[in-house]
Parts: structure tokens; sequence; C-alpha cells
């Protein structure tokens, strides 16, 4: 049997020879006895000289190989683990990036979609919380340094509030790590927000006592893209044949700084709208007709923004930091502005006081929104922009706490025109 196998091998070989040989031409080939018992390609490779090294090499990188493979799977499960454990934390307490984007008024999404998921709304939740901490931080400071038993009794109450919202906010993480699927959490989220604007109202006060500020020596700050963070004002607009309306405004955010204000009215959502959406310049809507404005703001730095607008012919004029950069005709002529609205700032509605959109929504600061039932002059626009003295609040809405409420965790902080700027 021992002979008959190296025949066969052999014979192989030979005809191996024979049939490569019309495919290489002058080819020399040279057959080797093999013992039965060892594999063919292993012996040609343990008797081919030079090729000892490729077989070296072969099997080495054969190895490494099936080493990267376990590697990587290792990795991906740490990957999955880690990824876990940090959704958890943010979830509890860490603030989370709002995405960029935002949505044209009317419902067409121009910045991109954006997954607002329970996990983004939970760590936005939680920096709002981490926010209301370094106030009330701040706040306990300063009721050291005054032996205020009012302020400690007020402090105490507050640090109650945040530990009473942090359990809610882990409540609902409980929850969701419990219960596959989407459920309907609007009553959570309402008891959230409302003990949210509680706790915000009560740090305002707090903070209000502490520095005696007037009335009107305030902004409001939108850290995050959300479709509950917002203010509104408590008193609508009169019928407008003709207004001018003015604020202070400071962002960064891109693309697009989202909607500083709105006022919609019953039957039409875009009655009066500043937004500003994607790499696209800054728009002024009203009626749901468009004015495209020359502003370039979002630099992170404090600007004065006027625009005056006449329903005769629809002639509009915008001023940035007290100089006309742009003016136009043609936008909603002949349509009065309606009364009985409601103006929110933070949000653009897509219904009467609602619908808010978080890729909508405003990133940054503003104050001094004021709104005059006329047209300003060039002057008085460059008095409000400089703070002269002789600047005047609005006829319609003027800027005081007073006419403002806060919801969902935008914050209120002290603001001097122009000596606080930038």
């Amino acid at each position: 049997m021992e002979g008959f196998s190296w025949k066969l091998f052999l014979l192989s070989c030979l005809f191996a020879a024979e049939g490569s040989a019309q495919d290489f031409g002058q080819t020399q080939f040279i057959c080797t006895s093999v013992p039965k018992d060892v594999d063919l390609c292993t012996a040609a490779m343990q008797n081919s000289g030079p090729a000892e090294d490729l077989k070296t090499t072969i099997i080495q990188l054969r190895e490494t190989v099936l080493q990267q493979k376990e590697t990587i799977v290792n990795q991906k499960e740490t990957i999955k683990e880690l990824t876990s454990k940090l959704s958890r934390c943010e979830s509890q307490s860490l603030p989370a990036a709002a995405g960029p984007g935002g949505k044209r008024p009317g419902g067409k999404n121009t910045m991109g979609d954006v997954s607002r998921g329970t996990a983004d709304t939970l760590a936005q939740l939680g920096q709002t919380l981490q926010t209301l901490k370094q106030r009330l931080e701040n706040l306990e400071q300063y009721s050291r340094g005054n032996n205020s038993a009012q302020a400690n009794s007020l402090k105490d109450l507050l640090q109650n509030k945040i530990d009473d919202m942090e359990k809610q906010v882990l409540s609902r993480v409980n929850i969701e790590e419990s219960k596959p699927g989407h459920r309907n959490e609007s009553d959570q989220r309402n008891k959230v927000e409302t003990t949210l604007s509680s706790l915000h109202d009560r740090i305002s006060d707090l903070e209000k006592g502490k520095e005696t500020r007037p009335a009107d020596r305030f902004q409001l700050t939108f850290p995050l893209r959300t479709n509950y963070m917002y203010a509104k004002a408590k008193r609508t607009l009169p019928e407008m044949y003709s207004f001018s309306v003015c604020l202070w405004i400071k962002s960064s955010a891109s693309p697009g700084l989202g909607t500083p204000f709105s006022y919609a009215v019953p039957g039409q959502a875009n009655e009066l709208v500043l937004i500003e959406w994607g790499n696209n310049p800054m728009e002024f809507l009203i009626n749901d007709k468009v004015a495209k404005l020359p502003f370039n703001i979002n630099d992170g730095k404090w600007h004065h923004l006027c625009i005056t607008w006449t329903i005769r012919d629809g002639i509009w004029e915008a001023f940035q930091d007290g100089v006309k950069q742009g003016n136009g005709e043609n936008l909603a002529p002949y349509h009065p502005i309606k009364a009985d609205g409601v103006l929110v700032l933070g949000q653009e509605q897509d219904s009467l006081g609602g619908g808010f959109d978080a890729t909508q929504a405003y990133v940054g600061e503003l104050a001094h929104l004021n709104i005059w039932n006329r047209k300003l002059s060039a002057t008085e626009i460059a008095n409000l922009a400089n703070c002269n003295s002789k600047a005047f609040v609005g006829n319609v809405f003027s800027w005081t706490e007073s006419n403002i409420e806060i919801f969902g965790g935008a914050t209120k902080w002290t603001f001097e025109p122009c000596s606080s700027i930038n």
C-alpha cells in the first residue's frame, strides 16, 4: 500500500507538470516524496527553501487576524456597556448638548430631522437641574455672608424642591428602563415642568430680593433646544396697522439660532415670527409672508435689533445696533396685525400658544423686547441701541417682569443694557 501511495503521488505530480507546462511555457516541476500522513501543502512549504519565510508570515498574519477579531469583539462589548452607563448617567443628571436644527414655520423641516426621544428629554431636564443647583449655590454663598433667617428658610425650601425634582427624573428613568415601547408621558412631563416653573419662580423671587433690581433690568436665557422651555407674555397685543419691535439678543447657535419670538392668533399661527433656520438669513414673517433680514448676529455678542412695518404697501425696515441695514415692501400689505393672540418668547407656535418643536427653539439670550403700534424714527431707534436717556419702552408691550411668565427651565438674570454688553 505504501508503494501504491507513492506511485499515485508521483503520477499526480507528472500530470500536474504536464498540464501546467501548457500554461507556463518553459517551466520545471519537481516532485518530492512525502510521507503518507503529512499534509501536502505543509510538506511543500517545508521543503521550498525561501517559501519557509512566506509560511511563517502567513501563520503570523493568521494569528494576528484572530487576535484582532477577539479584540474587536471585546471592544464592542465594552463600548456597549459604557454607552449604556453614559445614557443612564445623562438621563439622571448630566447635561446633553442640543442638536442643531430648525423648521420653517408651517411644518416643513428645514434644518434636518432631529430625534427627540425620552433620553434627550431627561438629559435636558438634568441640565436644567444642574443650572438650578448652581443658582442655589450662589444664593447659599450670599446667605452665608448675610445672616438672614428668611434667606436660609427659602434656601432650604429650594433645596428640598431640587431633591424632589431629581427623584422625579430618576423615577422616569426607572420607568423607561422597566417598560419597553412608547408610552403616554404627558402627565408625568406636565408634573415635572410645573414643578420646574414653580422652582424657577421661587429662585427668581429670592434673587430679586438679593439684587433689588429694577423691573426691566433682566434677561432671559434659553440654553437648550427643547419643546418645553419658553416664556410667554401675560397680555396680548391690540390690532395694529403699523408697528415697531425692538430687542437685545445674544446667540452663537449654529446652524440657525431658532425663534426669538412668535405671535399667533386664532386661525393664524404665524401672525408675527422672527426666526433663523439652517444657514439661511434671519426671516421676519407677517401673516405667513416672509421678508429676509440682513442681520449677522450669531457671534456670541449682544446686538440690538429693530424691525418696523406699515400696512400701506407692506413697507419694512431693519436696524442692527442702531444702524439701518435693509428695507423692503410688499410684506403682507394691507393686512392688519390681529388682536387677541399669544406672544411667546423662545419658541415658534404651530398652534395658538403651543405646538412647539424643539428644532425651532431659540438658543441664546434676549432682553428688552418692546413693541409699539407705530413706526419708530431712525433717531428713536439709535437712542434705544445706545441706551440714550431719551429711550422709552413699548406702548403695547413693555419689557417688565410682571408682563412675562417663564416655563420649563428658561432662566432670568440681571441685565443692564449697554453696560452689560459683551
